[in-house]
C-alpha cells in the first residue's frame, strides 16, 4: 500500500527537486504517493505538477487548509521560506510550528523538516540578527519535541543563488578583470548545494530507510569550497578572470540596495560562517557524512556551472 508523502513547497527549489526525485525512483516511486502542497493551486507550476501529481491547497495561514491537506498523510516534507519584517524570526518559528502541530494532530507518522544551523548558538551570541538561520534552527528544536518521528535536512549555500542573486555575482572591475565582493575572506568555507538537482537525493536517503536516520540531520552540501576556488571555478566557466575580495559591511551594503532590510542578515550570517563555520567546527566532517549518506552521485560546482551556465553582466 502507497504511503502518502506530503511535500511542502511543492514548486519550489527544495520541494520540487523531492518530488522528481522521488517519481524516478524506482523503488521509491512505488511506496509514496505524492501529495503536493501549495498556496496557490491555479499556478503555472502548479497545473504543470498537476500532470504528474496530487496537487492540494495549504497555507499556514489558512490552518483549516492545512488541516484538510494533511489529513491521510504519512509522511511530511516541510519547510518555511523567510519573512520580512521586525517579527520575521516568530513569524516563520509560527509558521513551522502550526504544520508541526496538525501533522501531529491529523496522525502523520514522519516529518523531515528543512532546517539550518542557529547562527547564535555557533558564534556564542556574537552575531544575533540571522533570523532566517535562528527561525528554523528554533523549530527544529519544537520539531524535536514532539510525538512524531522525525529526521532534519540542513541544506547548504544553494549553487543557484549565484544566478539568482546579483550581489553574490562578480562585477566587472576597471581593469578588466571580474571581482566577487564578499563579507567574507577568500579563504573562508561554504558548503555548496544544488538545491534543484540534489535536495532529493537527501530526502531520498531518508525516505528509504526513515528509522536509519531518524533524529538525524543532514548537512546537506556537494562539499565546502573557499571563495576563492568558487571564483577559479567561475574564472573556469566564463573564460573570464574572476577573483574574490573581501569588503568591509559599509562596502558590502552598497551592493544591497534592493534589499537594504536584509543587510544585517546577509553581512553577519556570512561573517559567522567565514570565523566559525556554515555548521560550526565540525563543519567538513559534517558535510562529509551528509554526502556519503545522500541516494545518489551529488553535482559539482563545476559542473553545475556547465549546465547552468552564469551571466555576467
Amino acid at each position: 500500500m502507497f504511503k502518502t508523502l506530503a511535500i511542502f513547497g511543492a514548486t519550489g527549489q527544495q520541494g520540487g527537486s523531492v518530488i522528481d526525485y522521488v517519481l524516478n525512483d524506482p523503488e521509491l516511486s512505488q511506496q509514496y504517493k505524492i501529495r503536493a502542497i501549495t498556496r496557490n493551486v491555479d499556478s503555472v507550476k502548479a497545473q504543470q505538477l498537476k500532470e504528474k501529481v496530487e496537487v492540494v491547497q495549504g497555507d499556514v495561514l489558512n490552518q483549516s487548509s492545512l488541516r484538510e491537506a494533511l489529513t491521510g498523510a504519512h509522511t511530511i516534507f516541510a519547510m518555511t521560506t523567510p519573512v520580512p519584517g521586525p517579527d520575521a524570526l516568530e513569524t516563520e518559528y509560527q509558521s513551522a510550528k502550526t504544520i508541526a502541530d496538525i501533522a501531529v494532530e491529523k496522525g502523520a507518522e514522519y516529518i523531515i523538516f528543512s532546517t539550518l544551523p542557529s547562527i547564535f548558538e555557533i558564534s556564542g551570541g556574537k552575531y544575533t540578527q540571522v533570523t532566517p538561520f535562528e527561525a528554523k534552527a528554533k523549530a527544529e528544536r519544537y520539531i524535536r519535541g514532539l510525538p512524531i518521528k522525525s529526521a532534519f535536512f540542513s541544506p547548504g549555500s544553494f549553487m543557484e543563488n549565484y544566478q539568482l542573486l546579483p550581489f553574490l555575482r562578480p562585477r566587472q572591475a576597471p581593469d578588466g578583470t571580474w571581482v566577487m565582493i564578499h563579507p567574507m575572506p577568500p579563504k573562508g568555507l561554504l558548503p555548496l548545494i544544488d538545491a534543484v538537482g540534489d535536495t532529493g537525493k537527501f530526502i531520498g536517503a531518508i525516505l528509504a530507510e526513515p528509522d536509519n536516520y531518524e533524529g538525524k540531520t543532514f548537512c546537506a552540501a556537494t562539499a565546502l569550497y573557499s571563495l576563492d576556488e568558487i571564483a577559479a571555478a567561475m574564472s573556469k566557466a566564463t573564460g573570464k578572470t574572476i577573483v574574490c575580495r573581501q569588503a568591509a559591511p559599509d562596502e558590502f551594503k552598497k551592493s544591497l540596495p534592493f534589499l537594504a532590510l536584509a543587510f544585517n542578515v546577509f553581512t553577519e550570517g556570512f561573517q559567522s560562517i567565514g570565523e566559525f563555520g556554515y555548521y560550526g567546527p565540525n563543519s567538513d566532517r559534517l558535510v562529509a557524512w551528509a554526502a556519503q549518506n545522500a541516494r545518489g552521485r551529488l553535482s559539482t560546482f563545476e559542473e553545475y556551472l556547465q549546465t547552468h551556465p552564469l551571466q555576467l553582466e
